[in-house]
């Protein structure tokens, strides 16, 4: 099978949205008048972001959702991707299931791929994603890094953990029952791009970014790019750890397994979460809650902005804690 027919049988679909899709050297997309292009690009390596034997499916899954998640991020509506994809082979039964999965999300999404390449090589998958942001009266709706105030309160949607808890059991560093793997493992493989709540923050969002490299690494581009400081409440957010699925019938296995310092590690530098960290003020508490709802998608308070610079950790009690903690960092 050659590429050309490797795309026409696997990803080319008839463009819907855009003005053309695949098939050209370029694409065309028409933005709505009123609106800003928002994009946004990611790139998955085999064996450093996903593991050679990950089920296709589930990779074509997180391919675009890592991407989506940025969208969400930014409160913007999905439109349309480019995919780039190197491949050591063609095998046609790895390749239907990595375009299934790819594209079930896309379809729950309305995006729709427009175009990219193809090439001969390690696998590697990169995409770039397009979204549209309303402007109104000459003002983009885009939420930003950069727009956090003192006095907001900080908020992260969903639960964190769960996907470095998988991760770390898969390499062999932890050990955890079967069914908790197989719960966490979803998380780590099939994040969920929180699109309707970003879109339901606008407005009401000082700042937001997603949650990749890790809470602690993450919060701190909000703050770079704020020009402002934080109070994280540390054991807030390791609660969130007990918010997951599989916690009630687990908590023995799992949490008592664990020492408080894991479990922290897991939930402020995990990475892989890509659930939304946020700022609002605290007036808008209750258009925080009615985002929440609308979106169907859980948040939680765990801190504050501050005027004074850096960050700050402190437990329940409100004590501080030593700041050891660093997310993920490709080159460091």
């Amino acid at each position: 099978m050659g590429e050309f027919d490797l795309i026409a049988r696997y990803f080319k679909r008839p463009a819907r949205r855009a003005a053309l899709g695949v098939g050209d050297d370029c694409a065309l997309l028409q933005p709505r008048p009123g609106t800003q292009l928002a994009i946004s690009s990611d790139m998955l390596v085999v064996g450093r972001h996903f593991f050679a034997a990950v089920d296709p499916r589930t990779l074509g899954h997180k391919a675009l959702a890592v991407n989506l998640s940025d969208l969400a991020a930014c409160g913007a509506q999905p439109l349309a991707f480019t995919l780039a994809l190197s491949l050591p082979g063609v095998d046609e039964a790895w390749l239907a299931s990595f375009s299934d999965g790819l594209f079930a999300l896309a379809d729950a999404h309305g995006c729709e791929l427009i175009g990219g390449d193809t090439t001969a090589g390690p696998l590697n998958i990169c995409i770039t994603v397009f979204g549209e942001v309303p402007v109104v009266n000459g003002q983009s709706q885009a939420l930003l890094r950069s727009g956090a105030k003192p006095g907001d309160d900080l908020y992260v949607s969903g639960t964190l953990g769960d996907a470095r808890l998988a991760l770390d059991a898969l390499l062999g560093k932890i050990s955890v029952a079967p069914e908790v793997l197989a719960q966490a493992r979803l998380r780590l493989e099939q994040p969920s791009p929180r699109v309707a709540l970003g879109l339901a923050l606008r407005g009401i969002a000082s700042a937001a970014l997603d949650v990749s490299d890790g809470l602690i690494g993450d919060l701190g581009h909000i703050l770079e790019c704020s020009a402002v400081g934080a109070t994280l409440a540390v054991d807030e957010a390791t609660a969130l750890i007990a918010a997951c699925s599989y916690s009630t019938w687990a908590r023995g296995q799992f949490v008592i397994n664990l020492s408080t310092d894991q479990q922290r590690t897991l939930v402020l530098c995990g990475g892989d979460d890509y659930e939304l960290l946020f700022s609002a003020p605290p007036h808008l508490r209750g258009a925080v809650a009615a985002a929440a709802q609308v979106s169907q998608t859980p948040v939680t308070r765990i801190g504050r902005i501050d005027a004074e610079p850096g960050l700050r950790l402190v437990d329940g009690q409100g004590a501080r804690l030593p700041h050891t903690y660093a997310s993920f960092d490709h080159f460091a």
